[in-house]
């Protein structure tokens, strides 16, 4: 599929769900932007379409169950992507930390900050504080502890052919999430993959360094065609690439003193053997 179509696709799940959003909350939505690829640029057929909604204050208790029936209503359409949409919502006070409520993770609010596209209302990003790098780093290692230390994960990177049959998009993320976490970690900026990966590469040699530029190329096909040469490289390259992300965190969540971190990650190491 030429990437045109594929950015097309993905374009008109954001206009589908800015349409319900609009029908939802109206004039209480002071805001719209797309977020990611679709924002930034890099698009795939492997990426996840974000959208970010900025209400007006107060936050309602009803607001979260919105955004839930939001998504579901996007995904009963069975467009194509329908299933990829990641929702971020929030207000002026709950994204500058006056209040809680919403959802808008640090990473992602660098993101809305930085390269957000505005899809309809007015810009506010410019009321918003920028998360800081402390924030960014123990988000980013939350998260990976929450989604990718677990028994499943850790089997898949043990097993060279099963992530090679995974389909594209669970094969790309499990190689580019850790490479970049570290980059965000080094530079305090949004891990876009290309910028990511070229970082990556610019101070990483050897086997990783081969299996990550792999993994960018292959977010733009739509299945693995060699898939011998793809489980050389991940035999190769993925546990070291994990090791090297799992330890330089486990370092820094020390330095923060975030023990109950460290002691994930440490665990994490262990596992992976």
């Amino acid at each position: 599929m030429k990437m045109r179509d594929v950015q097309a696709r993905g374009e008109k799940i954001l206009d589908a769900a800015l349409r319900l959003a609009q029908q939802r909350w109206q004039q209480r939505l002071l805001a719209a932007y797309a977020l990611g690829s679709l924002a930034h640029g890099g698009f795939s057929a492997a990426s996840d379409i974000d959208i970010g909604f900025v209400l007006d204050d107060p936050l309602q208790t009803t607001d979260s169950e919105a955004v839930t029936e939001l998504a579901a209503l996007i995904r009963t359409t069975e467009r194509p992507f329908a299933d990829r949409l990641s929702v971020f919502w929030g207000s002026i006070n709950s994204l500058s930390g006056a209040t809680p409520g919403g959802r808008f993770p640090p990473l992602d609010r660098l993101d809305l900050i930085k390269h957000g596209r505005l899809l309809s209302g007015i810009d506010v990003r410019k009321t918003l504080p920028l998360p800081t790098h402390r924030e960014l780093v123990l988000a980013g290692a939350e998260f990976a502890v929450w989604r990718l230390c677990t028994d499943e994960i850790i089997e898949t990177l043990k097993n060279p052919e099963k992530l090679a049959q995974s389909n594209t998009k669970t094969l790309t993320k499990l190689i580019l999430f850790p490479v970049r976490f570290m980059f965000t970690a080094q530079t305090g900026e949004v891990g876009r993959n290309e910028a990511a990966v070229e970082y990556f590469v610019a101070n990483s040699k050897g086997a990783s360094s081969t299996l990550v530029r792999l993994a960018l190329d292959l977010r733009d096909a739509e299945d693995v065609q060699d898939q011998k040469s793809v489980t050389e490289a991940i035999a190769a390259g993925v546990l070291p690439l994990y090791r090297s992300f799992v330890s330089d965190h486990e370092r820094r969540m020390r330095e923060y003193g975030r023990q109950d971190l460290a002691e994930a990650f440490q665990k994490w190491q262990e596992r992976l053997g």
